[in-house]
């Protein structure tokens, strides 16, 4: 099992086409065919860990609305467990991210989003949740998305109790300092440039660098960096690797990261040495992003996209 802890959003898409120009204002008219809901979030890293089949438990806060409630439903039937997901009534509402998507392009997107730290309370039932399945559990991923979960105080409490664990990150710069003492951080090439304080330049002894600078500040057994179209950097403690992009079209990034950081920590759970782990990640994140909105690999696909 591995236990995923972060901020759960849903992803919410309505689907439709373009035939012409608003009179009003100079941006398209889109006639909604459909609409459509996923997790996303750190909940989309608990879809990519079902699509692979590994079983997981979900540690987060939804508000007391219906979003929430489908949220904890769509948990349920990807058989994770959300016993640990903290329901909030009144003060925070479930945070969604609407994408208008028509002909297979995002035409804006709109977020409603409560972004200050979660109160101390649902803090501490976080914590008590995740202590009392850390011994079942092979590997933690804290999916960072900066919405109140992640809160480098409570962090700081909570990466000493994981000690022994593989505890892979999902970043947001502002708490570098919090991850010390992690497995892997999976930052892109913006994210790792801002946790070192590195220009984000696309070049392997560039990035090297960053990686090197990555495990070294933050005590880190490995650091992979997410490099869009150049494929991705790992440093499995003695060197840098450099793994081409598997993408053969690209249609959407949207949640790729969730994708690399739960395939990679799978892989490192069952027993796979890094460098492994990272080429498993890098192809499923080929498919993923061949694929329109927030998007699994299942292992079919991984091991036939070459």
């Amino acid at each position: 099992m591995i236990l995923v802890v972060g901020d759960i959003i849903v992803d919410e898409f309505v689907w439709g086409d373009v035939s012409r120009i608003s009179p009003e204002a100079p941006v398209p008219v889109v006639h909604v065919e459909r609409i459509d809901r996923r997790l996303g979030g750190s909940a989309n890293v608990v879809r990519n860990l079902h699509a692979i089949g590994v079983p997981s438990a979900m540690f987060g806060m939804v508000g007391d609305d219906e979003p929430g409630r489908w949220v904890l439903g769509r948990l349920g039937e990807l058989d994770s467990d959300a016993s640990g997901v903290q329901v909030k009534k009144n003060d925070r509402p479930t945070g969604i991210k609407t994408r208008i998507i028509a002909r297979h392009q995002q035409v804006v997107r709109y977020d409603r989003e409560w972004l200050h730290p979660a109160h101390p309370d649902t803090h501490a039932a976080l914590m008590r949740g995740i202590l009392a399945r850390l011994d079942e559990a092979e590997a933690v991923i804290l999916s960072d998305y900066g919405k109140g979960v992640m809160t480098p105080e409570w962090l700081a409490e909570l990466m000493p109790r994981l000690a022994g664990k593989i505890v892979a990150v999902d970043p947001k710069p502002e708490h570098t300092a919090a991850y010390r003492g992690a497995t892997v951080v999976t930052p892109n090439l913006a994210e790792a440039a801002a946790m070192t304080g590195m220009e984000a330049v696309n070049e392997d002894a560039h990035v090297e660098r960053m990686a090197c600078r990555l495990a070294d500040e933050l005590e880190l057994r490995y650091a992979l960096i997410t490099r869009s179209e150049r494929g991705m950097t790992l440093f499995d403690g003695e060197r840098c690797h450099h793994i081409p992009t598997a993408a053969r079209d690209v249609f959407d990034v949207t949640g790729a990261g969730d994708t690399v950081i739960a395939v990679f920590t799978a892989c490192l759970a069952r027993g796979d040495d890094a460098l492994a782990a990272a080429r498993a990640a890098n192809r499923a994140a080929g498919v993923v992003v061949g694929k329109v909105g927030t998007a699994t690999a299942t292992w079919e696909e991984i091991q036939a996209h070459q």
